[in-house]
């Protein structure tokens, strides 16, 4: 792997710890946007700000061909507090850049200096960064805003750290990369009573208990094996105090799938076995269910373009496309229903490092993968915008 020599890799590096240092949740990411705005018009692009708030869109235009591709990275951060203890942790309390986002920012705003730098391609890069990736749709927000219709890109591309890669690979995926999401929510209605009496009331834990045991039977014994899918129950609250049962339980939790057949039949058996729970138990269950990201779908031709482009980088055997989609949600896949499109996972993981997961306390982004995220995403415009094939 020899990749093109980046002179700014030092400022950039200094520029990605500085975002990391001072992270901004969903539609907060007014420093990190005035930022990227000011590095973009200092490489000569055009900047256009305030889409779905505080997203930035710097346009590159080179040669004569009329395509345009855009290139997409995400800006916000999780509101977790950081256990770092390295100079560019997070100065604010109970947020940090716990998914990389700051990397990938710094990633697209080097192949944007570098392009500029280099227009040796034909027609026009848009480069997004969108605010809001985490859970709140920032995706769809810019979509809403008129992203595409300002912007027509012919094709969209999108690319992730992913520590359980190794430094130098990338991973791409023909179809699903990542699956859609929906939020679950139950409300268990019993009657309190003394916990000393409990022939008195309408038992509610109880009826959860039970719930909760048949949920987890949806996935093994009601879908077929061949489809995957995840529920998980992640929150159970109820009660005040140890001698009362309650009136009322509440649970939380998720359901991932990658197509909305297998989301359908998951949701019409919560709805079924709720309604038998609360039949069996004399409790009321009302079961809500938000279906949050969609699946992120790649396209097959523009999975091959990138393909392409990380086994010509890399090498094959560091360019995988052998790998399962995740359970993970992405809101890139709103952009995929509008556009062809491809989201990648580039590899940050060195061994002699540990491998400390995304939306860990202590993950930080792994700056030697930045020039391998410049390189990527400057031959993808290299090989897309190719000027033997301009107009």
């Amino acid at each position: 792997m020899k990749l093109p020599n980046f002179p700014f890799l030092p400022e950039l590096i200094e520029l990605r710890r500085d975002i990391h240092a001072h992270p901004e949740l969903a539609f907060r990411e007014r420093r990190t946007a005035v930022i990227v705005a000011r590095e973009l018009k200092r490489y000569g692009l055009e900047v256009h700000r305030g889409l779905a708030h505080t997203g930035v869109v710097g346009v590159l235009r080179a040669g004569k061909s009329k395509r345009m591709i855009g290139l997409r990275a995400d800006m916000d951060a999780l509101p977790i507090e950081e256990q770092n203890s390295f100079s560019h942790r997070s100065v604010y309390p109970q947020c940090m850049h716990a998914c990389g986002h700051d990397g990938h920012t710094a990633m697209l705003l080097g192949a944007a200096r570098h392009l500029a730098q280099h227009p040796d391609f034909d027609g026009t890069v848009v480069f997004i960064f969108q605010p809001a990736e985490e859970s709140e749709g920032g995706a769809k927000a810019m979509l809403e805003n008129g992203l595409f219709e300002r912007f027509p890109v012919d094709a969209i591309y999108g690319l992730h750290n992913w520590p359980d890669l190794p430094l130098g690979s990338i991973a791409v995926h023909s179809g699903a990369v990542m699956a859609g999401t929906c939020r679950l929510e139950i409300k268990i209605r019993g009657r309190g009573c003394h916990a000393a009496m409990p022939h008195q009331g309408i038992d509610p834990i109880t009826a959860a208990g039970q719930l909760i045991g048949l949920l987890h039977t949806i996935g093994t014994r009601e879908l077929s094996p061949l489809d995957s899918s995840v529920l998980s129950i992640t929150q159970i609250h109820a009660g005040s105090t140890w001698n009362v049962i309650p009136d009322e339980v509440m649970l939380g939790g998720t359901i991932r799938s990658f197509n909305s057949s297998v989301q359908e039949q998951i949701e019409a058996a919560i709805s079924r076995i709720c309604q038998g729970v609360a039949a069996s138990s004399g409790t009321e269950i009302e079961a809500r269910m938000e279906r949050r990201y969609p699946p992120t779908i790649n396209s097959i031709e523009e999975s091959a373009i990138c393909l392409g482009v990380a086994q010509s980088l890399l090498g094959k055997a560091h360019a995988r496309h052998d790998l399962p989609p995740a359970m993970t949600a992405e809101d890139f896949s709103y952009m995929l229903l509008e556009k062809p499109g491809c989201y990648v996972w580039l590899g940050t993981s060195e061994k002699k490092a540990g491998n400390v997961s995304l939306h860990n306390p202590g993950y930080d982004f792994n700056d030697k993968a930045i020039p391998v995220g410049i390189a990527y995403w400057v031959e993808l415009v290299r090989t897309v915008l190719h000027p033997a094939d301009g107009d």
